[in-house]
């Protein structure tokens, strides 16, 4: 009978570790203000494509995730601080921001293009941008090249990209550089149709990852799971639900 129960309570444990195990759950970090990647619906939801990217990572590599949001300019000290576990908000890859956080391979590829009204004249080189006002936001690559590209260009920074489209529809702005898949998808609300793209892009090397702490295993298992999901279809279903075009 003492065996029996040694062999019983063994097999508890065992059952008990294994559902624990299975029930381990991830933190996601995510802005929640970048539709068509990342925002909430009207219930508060997070909803776009680096959620369902980061819901089919965490379903090939068999673990629960939840979203963290997290305000953008703050968005990699916390990582960094632990409140999620992985950044998956649309974040390009830079040497910069390789000092601070390990990247996965891209798991999409992005441009810079300028919007401005349909009806006003815009180009896009330098000498034509000279005394234009200009909105990016706040600590991305289109706010960075601004700042190093264009002299001369009065550049507006905002925290959010929906703050600078509405001082673009305010007529506070002469355009907006932004990622063009953003762009192209606010081209197509009410408030963009007066807008459209000018010129071509001014960056197309630009490559998306998900973020991680240094050192952190986790990537390897991510990369692994980015794999599976563009191999079986998945990657493709998802970028299909929001364009008619690969961005992979």
């Amino acid at each position: 009978m003492q065996n029996y129960k040694k062999v019983f309570l063994a097999a508890a444990v065992t059952l008990a570790f294994s559902a624990g195990a299975m029930a381990e759950t991830l933190k996601m970090g995510i802005e929640a203000a970048y539709p068509p990647f990342n925002n909430k619906d009207a219930s508060g939801n997070v909803v776009g494509f680096d959620k369902d990217i980061g819901d089919a990572l965490c379903a090939k590599m068999k673990v629960e995730c939840s979203v963290v949001t997290s305000d953008w300019d703050g968005i990699i000290p916390a990582l960094n601080a632990k409140k999620f576990d992985f950044l998956i908000s649309s974040m390009s890859i830079t040497d910069e921001r390789k000092q601070a956080v390990d990247f996965t391979d891209p798991y999409y590829s992005n441009k810079l293009q300028f919007i401005a009204p349909k009806d006003k004249e815009f180009k896009t080189d330098k000498d034509s941008l000279k005394g234009k006002v200009i909105g990016a936001q706040r600590a991305t690559l289109a706010g960075t090249f601004m700042e190093d590209n264009m002299p001369g260009v009065e550049v507006k920074l905002y925290d959010t990209q929906e703050n600078a489209y509405l001082d673009l529809t305010s007529g506070r702005l002469d355009g907006i550089l932004a990622d063009k898949y953003v762009n192209y998808e606010w081209l197509k609300s009410d408030a963009g149709k007066a807008y459209e793209f000018k010129g071509d892009p001014v960056e197309e090397s630009d490559k998306i990852g998900i973020a991680v702490r240094k050192g952190d295993p986790i990537r390897e298992k991510l990369n692994a799971a980015l794999k599976e999901i563009v191999a079986d279809g998945t990657y493709k279903k998802i970028n299909d639900k929001y364009f008619p075009f690969s961005i992979y």
